[in-house]
């Protein structure tokens, strides 16, 4: 039986399956449709003609826009047709035509997305992602299944993400980049196929960074992408005591720690990821 808060507005002309769970003040528009294993935190509104169907649940404040598809299917030959979640935070905007899949059968079985997150027209998320908070997708962005997408990461109009990449907090991935490779936090990413083109100093400094800070970062980026390898160089960075605080720190945990079957993303202009 489907269970809807006496504050929600449903549209006569929606289609809410039995099963499903509404919010309080919960909206609800025209032509759209909620599948019974849905579940809608309060104050949630669907636009005209969104939907939002299989295991899903979408945190408080959230809001869906016109022709998205919410909760799909994966998109996936290896799938087995169980059900998987797509699990949503709070104050997510879903902008017209975005496509978010469920988890897959061999992946996990869960897409997760974060808090405070906002999807330009047309971007999609494939199955068994992970997309932290305070992330944008820009128009027609697509990032494939299995990837990892930390805080505060912005990725530009067209840019597509290979599956089982990770992208690290509060890189800056450019418009139409073609990234194959794990991204390091606070880089900035450009080209198809995508190469480090510096440090996103921008996002740093509108994140409140302190100019120590920041050249405390600029600092490590260039030892770990000095002659060498990637994962020697900042084992000898941890090693030394030097640049291994905070946003430093942060860059050598993700190289030395991550457990990712990519190379690293370089700087220099269209070159290969390292083998580190």
């Amino acid at each position: 039986m489907t269970n809807i808060a006496s504050s929600a507005k449903i549209d006569s002309r929606a289609i809410v399956e039995d099963g499903a769970v509404i919010g309080e003040h919960a909206e609800i528009g025209a032509f759209c449709y909620v599948g019974a294993n849905v579940v809608l935190g309060d104050n949630v509104k669907l636009l005209h003609h969104a939907v939002v169907e299989g295991a899903t649940r979408l945190g408080d404040d959230c809001q869906v826009f016109p022709m998205a598809v919410i909760g799909g299917a994966p998109q996936s030959i290896r799938h087995d047709g169980s059900q998987t979640r797509l699990e949503v935070g709070r104050n997510c905007v879903f902008r017209e035509g975005v496509t978010i899949n469920t988890g897959s059968s061999h992946g996990g079985g869960e897409t997760v997305v974060g808090h405070d997150n906002l999807f330009l027209a047309n971007s999609h998320v494939g199955h068994d992602c992970r997309i932290g908070n305070n992330v944008i997708l820009s128009n027609n962005v697509m990032v494939g299944g299995h990837a990892t997408v930390h805080d505060r990461v912005i990725l530009s109009g067209g840019a597509a993400i290979h599956q089982f990449v990770q992208i690290g907090r509060q890189a800056f991935i450019g418009g139409l980049a073609g990234v194959v490779n794990d991204v390091i936090p606070y880089a900035m990413v450009v080209d198809n196929p995508a190469f480090m083109g510096g440090l996103n100093v921008v996002g740093m400094q509108r994140a409140g960074m302190s100019k120590s800070e920041i050249h405390a970062v600029r600092r490590a980026y260039q030892a770990i992408f000095a002659a060498g390898t990637v994962i020697g160089n900042a084992r000898a960075l941890l090693e030394s005591g030097d640049e291994t605080e905070g946003a430093a720190r942060e860059i050598i945990d993700f190289v030395l720690d991550r457990d990712s079957e990519r190379a690293l993303t370089t700087p220099g202009s269209r070159r290969r990821g390292s083998k580190a």
